[in-house]
């Protein structure tokens, strides 16, 4: 692994010297002097036009409620929720300044190029190591029940922007029923980073008919593929994270914002299956689409993610690692 560089900015975009491949060079902001802002004005207009559009629609479904009083009622209720809607909205706006502040203003583009993922399906980054046929399993107690999660690293690909990725089956269970289902997909460059290429999830309802293993699909929101209608890879997990680094880990504006920022390499925590102590990376992870929306994550070097406290949740909720299956299908 190359010597770790000094930060610089790019382009308004953090990156990190000569270790860090393919995020080196970014697309130049033609169309707008600062493209983040353009982003975000577009961004917070589509969220109140879309709050006011539910306004709407929902007084016209209030208006052929016969009874008068339980008509009012429900436009008193819809105007109510627009106003906690729109709220939504203005803190979005001023998540996203603080993101546009530290990322700078260009356009979030990075250029992806096969030559730098000569072995991108090898990904054995000591704090994500996706070795096929291995599950790691998670769990923990939350507000609507006990959550059970297998993070299964399968042996299927798929090819995204001409790159080889890892597919991984991510199935979340609460209270027994299968709540989410996604595939997501990774690789690596040659000098370590981990990349997320995007990924496919279905929520379930599980109100509706049964279906094996679950109930009925009901929600695709967050889905996304690097490359498909503009949306853009991001690291997943850097070669060589240092605390204060602050990066995106996905781009689709409407459907994929997260974030990640380092905030320990000496974290200490205990879950079933290991211990770290004074040895875990720990990151904070956040999303424009949701402020407010927490998550500390803890890797092991060796093992990977250990640890997911949610801070959304009132007390906070643990997700923690009780076992890693090997020799999986």
């Amino acid at each position: 692994m190359l010597k770790r560089c000094r930060f610089s900015l790019v382009g308004g975009i953090l990156v990190i010297g000569i270790p860090v491949v393919g995020m080196a060079t970014w697309a130049a902001a033609k169309s707008s002097p600062d493209a983040c802002k353009a982003i975000a004005k577009l961004v917070i207009g589509a969220c109140q036009t879309e709050a006011q559009g539910t306004k709407l629609l929902t007084e016209a479904r209030c208006n052929n409620i016969p009874d008068a009083a339980m008509q009012q009622a429900c436009v008193l209720a819809a105007q109510s929720a627009a106003k906690e809607e729109h709220k939504g909205c203005k803190d979005k706006q001023g998540l996203w300044k603080t993101v546009c502040a530290r990322l700078g203003p260009a356009p979030y583009s990075p250029v992806i190029d096969a030559a730098n993922f000569p072995t991108s399906t090898t990904i054995d980054n000591p704090f994500f190591p996706l070795t096929p046929g291995t599950t790691f399993v998670y769990e923990g107690q939350t507000a609507d029940g006990f959550e059970h999660v297998e993070f299964a690293v399968t042996h299927a690909t798929r090819v995204i922007l001409g790159i080889t990725c890892v597919e991984v089956h991510d199935v979340r269970k609460v209270a027994g029923k299968v709540l989410e289902d996604t595939r997501d997909w990774f690789a690596q460059d040659k000098v370590g980073n981990v990349w997320y290429f995007g990924e496919n999830t279905t929520l379930i309802d599980e109100s509706g008919l049964p279906l094996v293993g679950g109930g009925l699909p009901t929600d695709l929101s967050g889905t996304w593929t690097a490359g498909v209608d503009g949306a853009q890879p991001g690291f997943l997990m850097e070669a060589n994270p240092a605390v204060g680094d602050f990066y995106r880990q996905e781009f689709f504006p409407g459907e994929a914002e997260d974030m990640a920022e380092v905030k320990s390499l000496t974290a200490s925590e205990s879950v079933p299956a290991t211990t770290c102590t004074n040895e875990c990376l720990e990151t904070e992870e956040s999303s424009t689409l949701a402020p407010g929306d927490i998550e500390h994550k803890f890797y092991k070097k060796n093992v990977g993610n250990v640890l997911t406290i949610d801070f959304a949740a009132n007390p906070p909720e643990r997700s923690e690692l009780v076992q890693i299956l090997t020799g999986q299908p």
